[in-house]
């Protein structure tokens, strides 16, 4: 064999290889999988916990607002039916880890606000006479009366938890009464 031919044969067979596209397309799939395999539960994961936290203001404002049309006065079986409503919104979630608080917020003639009577589904009521910082756009006003409607929910993804771990979602809602001024509840 001359060293010319042998030159000949490693170009032509170096030639071949380059032209050969023969497992590109398995290559660049082998690559983009990874990738496309994490945008994708991501994106999943994204969005289940969108949907619960959307849940979870939803649940916050239903139990204010349900709250909210109880006339002067209420009974504590009455907010507890309405708490107990509650997993019916965080539905199709579970609602065993689901925390409700609904609690009556009144204003003193200087405008501190403080708890006048609480209840809570799987957690503990606020207790009465505690201080509440109202939002910026309700502070300072003097002798008012709020409903107070607050969720939290421990979200644990399904595949991103080693990531994230679990994450608490809350949500509140400060609310007028319809019916009245300030609504009662002496067994609360």
């Amino acid at each position: 064999m001359t060293p010319q031919y042998a030159i000949t044969t490693v170009l032509t067979r170096w030639r071949r290889w380059r032209d050969d596209h023969r497992g590109v397309a398995a290559v660049e799939f082998a690559i983009v999988l990874p990738f496309m395999l994490a945008l994708y539960i991501g994106g999943v994961e994204l969005g289940d916990g969108m949907a619960i936290q959307l849940k979870v203001t939803d649940t916050a404002h239903i139990v204010a607002d349900l709250t909210t049309q109880q006339t002067a006065s209420t009974t504590a079986a009455t907010v507890r039916s309405i708490l107990g409503a509650s997993s019916a919104t965080i539905a199709p979630y579970s609602a065993s880890n689901l925390v409700v608080t609904v609690s009556e917020v009144s204003t003193d003639a200087s405008g501190a606000a403080t708890v006048t009577w609480s209840q809570s589904l799987n957690g503990t009521a606020r207790p009465k006479t505690q201080a509440i910082a109202l939002p910026s756009s309700l502070a300072g006003q003097a002798n008012i009366s709020l409903i107070l409607g607050e969720v939290s929910y421990p979200y644990t993804p399904n595949l991103g938890y080693t990531i994230t771990g679990t994450v608490m979602l809350t949500d509140s809602y400060f609310l007028f009464p319809r019916n009245s001024t300030a609504i009662s509840c002496a067994d609360c």
